[in-house]
């Protein structure tokens, strides 16, 4: 089981990576690199939208708010899975995120048939006000990844994971249908995140500078929607998506 914790805000930072820089950033860590209590994992999430998108194309707007909602298991689930619906949110910046925990089953009856959430609390409000606003909200596309997950000894809330082997699909859209679907990037590449609730450590940002790793932009979901609605190949939308921009 997952963490308990259901809420989250803290900075995210993404990096594009192919295997050598990979490898070469996790040895200039050497011990200071810990895995995680999950070290790997492999993550399976439904994401719900507008009939017209609206959601994915103000993602790849680049605003300074946005905002998304999700459904996410850790591996194949069945009824019984635990699950968790998530509203993320990104404010210049800062990534904020509200989640509850059910099972899979509960899950997605309520998402499919417009239902409310059988659970109560300050969160479940917080996801059934988004599901309001937004009306007609259904599942468009699963987007499916393994990571890879470690934090550093000397600061455990500093967290970097490693997602590979991103996958996404419009079709087949229950999750216990499995993890296959089409690739956004090469097998050779991978999205490293670095999360972090304050400033990013000088010896982290030297080892970034050292090894030519520059902070880029990547939206799994919006890549995925520009993928399929602008009929692009995977270099074009991961161009779009990933820009090496410091934010």
């Amino acid at each position: 089981m997952k963490s308990d914790i259901f809420t989250f805000k803290r900075v995210e930072m993404k990096y594009m990576l192919d295997s050598a820089k990979k490898a070469a950033f996790i040895e200039a860590l050497g011990d200071r690199l810990v895995p995680d209590d999950y070290p790997e994992s492999d993550i399976m999430n439904i994401y719900y939208d507008t009939p017209d998108y609206h959601l994915a194309r103000k993602s790849l707007e680049r605003p300074i708010y946005k905002e998304k909602l999700r459904l996410r298991t850790y591996g194949v689930p069945n009824e019984n899975t635990p699950a968790f619906l998530e509203i993320k949110k990104k404010f210049k910046g800062i990534v904020y995120k509200r989640r509850i925990s059910l099972s899979y089953g509960e899950a997605t009856q309520s998402m499919n048939e417009g239902s409310p959430l059988k659970k109560d609390g300050q969160i479940v409000r917080e996801i059934e006000a988004f599901r309001n606003h937004y009306g007609n909200l259904s599942k468009k596309t699963v987007v499916s990844y393994h990571r890879t997950s470690y934090y550093l000894k000397d600061d455990p809330s500093f967290r970097i994971t490693f997602d590979s082997d991103i996958m996404y699909r419009n079709s087949y859209t229950d999750l216990s249908a499995g993890i296959f679907g089409k690739k956004l990037l090469s097998d050779d590449m991978s999205i490293m995140e670095i999360k972090v609730g304050g400033a990013m450590p000088l010896s982290i940002a030297h080892t970034l500078s050292s090894l030519d790793i520059k902070k880029g932009r990547f939206s799994k979901y919006g890549s995925a929607y520009e993928n399929e609605n602008l009929s692009s190949c995977v270099g074009f939308a991961t161009a779009r998506a990933l820009t090496p921009a410091f934010i």
